[in-house]
């Protein structure tokens, strides 16, 4: 929560604030997010406004996660750009009722970030994150990362033709016997 008393309320007036917080629980997506608790450092302009007060600001944290391809750890930076109006909770600031109900209201001259850091967060991750770009993934047949472009399996048997190898195997060791 930030407070925005010392605007007071003439359009105009600004305030440039950094801080430096702890990550909220559940910012980001199942397989890459911000750390609980973790720092995020906050760089944000506040600016009154006739209907409240503009929030313009910047966010950087440290991502943790997995490749979805290798399943790897991954580390990483993320610096993401907001910008949010918050309305006055009072009623000759009030726009029309019959506009959305999404919008973000002060609440005794208090912001709260954190609706508004989640969403900026999770947007600008991305949908399946990679440890590197060309990342080849697992092999699907034994799970092994595939570093080694050599790496191989046997053709796979028909299963068609399983019935016939049985019998091949049966003949094979008759022989032998």
């Amino acid at each position: 929560m930030l407070d925005t008393r010392e605007l007071g309320r003439r359009p105009g007036s600004q305030r440039q604030v950094t801080r430096t917080v702890p990550a909220p629980p559940d910012l980001g997506i199942e397989v890459l997010k911000v750390t609980e608790g973790s720092q995020v450092e906050l760089d944000l302009r506040l600016e009154a406004v006739m209907e409240g007060v503009l929030v313009t600001g910047t966010a950087r944290a440290v991502l943790e996660g997995e490749c979805a391809r290798c399943l790897e750890p991954i580390e990483d930076d993320t610096e993401v750009t907001f910008q949010e109006l918050f309305v006055y909770d009072d009623p000759a600031h009030r726009g029309d009722p019959d506009e959305d109900d999404e919008v973000s209201t002060l609440e005794d001259d208090l912001l709260d970030l954190e609706p508004l850091l989640r969403d900026a967060v999770v947007l600008a991750l991305p949908f399946q994150p990679l440890c590197e770009d060309d990342c080849p993934g697992l092999c699907t047949e034994c799970g092994v990362r595939l570093e080694d472009p050599d790496h191989s399996h046997e053709a796979p048997v028909d299963p068609r033709w399983a019935g016939l190898a049985a019998l091949k195997e049966d003949s094979s060791t008759r022989s032998q016997d």
